[in-house]
């Protein structure tokens, strides 16, 4: 296959209009030598062969997906300026297209009012989140799922925060009646709802842990990092739709646009429902905040300096794909949506194959069958070995056998993990390549088990 390479025509003529903008300034002589830039160049791109085709289809394991062609060239657009958006001064045209692409991210869900703005990433988003809930509940414990991102300790770590994980149901949702249970000895202060688990793509219940707030007035943080994106979608279960509905009762909203949004890494977003929290962050500094007596995006974040381009991009992305229901955009998430959907009935009628659970979202776990939890590592290592071998490129996933005993009764659970086969399907394009990928695994998969 040949990498998209044509709208890079797109971009030189884009360049012409920006330097257009600085016409009145004396010219700069470039010295560069090219042909030193074109040699170090193609070693760069001879390096970066060492890598597996994340950008394909038949890359089908970690949560990784291509930028959009508007934001890579959106993004590359910018380094020519090269943009801080940590103070006015440093990106005055970028730090407005980020207030208004973070004003688009709260509006999906349902909120006019806010404070917000992009990160370095999830993890990022999600220390703002707890380090704000940790000033507003201090000395109160923090609680997410055992599911939920192994980040959320590891800040509270950092933070100084107490933390606490809820064990999980069978479809590894944060367990209500364990939840209230812990609510009940007190001193919980904030509670994470993961929507979209890293593992699984689970949801947990939010009109539940809703209804527990309105009893113990806790702080609701949702780290919707990877499924945010799919509140635009119209082919959810009904239980995970009613979730996305609540959305907007959360107090803070942690999302990644470089994950469904279709953004270069290192674009992140945090936003809070309250813009009064803002006065937490306040701080001063005088050589930075000095050019406008407007909201500075520094003064609102944890970070200094910031990357313009990541707003330049994800701003250029929106304009061209608005995140609207029904929209281009959610067609391509309810697409992904549709492959996992697909994906799964085809593991759940082939008796070679055991489902962990039903996808929520475009995240698919399932095992080769076998009589016993070390078996079946054993074979879903071989698997995962052996696709990768055939171009088809999955990811693996240690589960706790004890959330598996009730639905997996006729494995006898010798280990306290059992290894799964995980794949996110969030290109559209998995949908279109489903057939292939599935012949590929069904070979592969008859290669490991022996028929009988």
């Amino acid at each position: 296959m040949k990498l998209e390479s044509k709208s890079l025509e797109i971009l030189t003529e884009a360049i012409k209009r920006l330097e257009s903008g600085f016409s009145d300034l004396p010219p700069i002589e470039s010295d560069y030598d090219m042909e030193s830039l074109r040699d170090v160049l193609l070693d760069v791109a001879e390096r970066m062969k060492d890598n597996y085709p994340y950008f394909h289809p038949y890359y089908a394991g970690q949560m990784l997906k291509p930028p959009h062609p508007i934001a890579r060239l959106a993004y590359m657009l910018s380094l020519w300026i090269n943009p801080n958006n940590h103070a006015l001064d440093g990106g005055r045209a970028s730090s407005a297209m980020e207030k208004e692409a973070v004003a688009a991210i709260a509006y999906m869900f349902g909120w006019d009012k806010h404070l917000g703005h992009l990160c370095g990433g999830g993890t990022m988003a999600n220390l703002e989140a707890l380090w704000i809930s940790g000033k507003l509940k201090s000395g109160m414990t923090i609680v997410a799922s055992e599911q939920a991102h192994y980040t959320h300790r590891r800040i509270c770590e950092v933070l100084k925060l107490g933390f606490q994980a809820v064990p999980c149901d069978s479809q590894a949702r944060m367990d209500i009646g364990t939840l209230s249970k812990m609510l009940d000895q007190g001193n919980i202060g904030t509670v994470i709802a993961t929507i979209g688990t890293t593992g699984t793509g689970s949801i947990d219940p939010l009109p539940e842990i809703l209804k527990l707030r309105e009893k113990f007035g806790f702080r609701l943080h949702a780290d919707a990092a990877y499924g945010g994106y799919f509140t635009l979608i119209d082919n959810l279960s009904p239980p995970t739709r009613e979730t996305y509905d609540c959305l907007t009762e959360v107090d803070s909203i942690a999302i990644d646009p470089h994950k469904h949004g279709l953004q270069p890494y290192g674009c992140g977003c945090i936003i809070f429902k309250d813009p009064g929290v803002g006065v937490l962050y306040k701080h001063d500094s005088p050589y930075t905040y000095f050019t406008s007596s407007e909201l500075h995006l520094g003064e609102i974040s944890l970070e200094c300096s910031r990357p313009g381009a990541a707003a330049v991009a994800l701003w250029a992305t929106q304009k061209l794909l608005p995140m609207v229901p029904g929209g281009e955009f959610a067609a391509g998430l309810a697409k992904s949506r549709e492959a996992a959907l697909s994906f799964y009935e085809k593991i759940l009628n082939d008796p070679r194959f055991i489902p962990v659970v039903k996808p929520e979202l475009d995240i698919v776990t399932w095992v080769p069958r076998a009589d016993r939890s070390s078996i079946i590592s054993k074979r879903s290592e071989e698997i995962f070995k052996i696709a990768s071998s055939q171009n088809l490129h999955l990811a693996t996933f240690n589960y706790p056998t004890e959330s598996l005993r009730d639905s997996w009764q006729e494995v006898v659970m010798d280990s306290d993990q059992v290894t799964c086969l995980r794949s996110c399907l969030m290109k559209p394009e998995h949908f279109d390549h489903l057939d292939s990928i599935w012949q590929i695994l069904n070979t592969v998969t008859n290669s490991v088990i022996v028929e009988k």
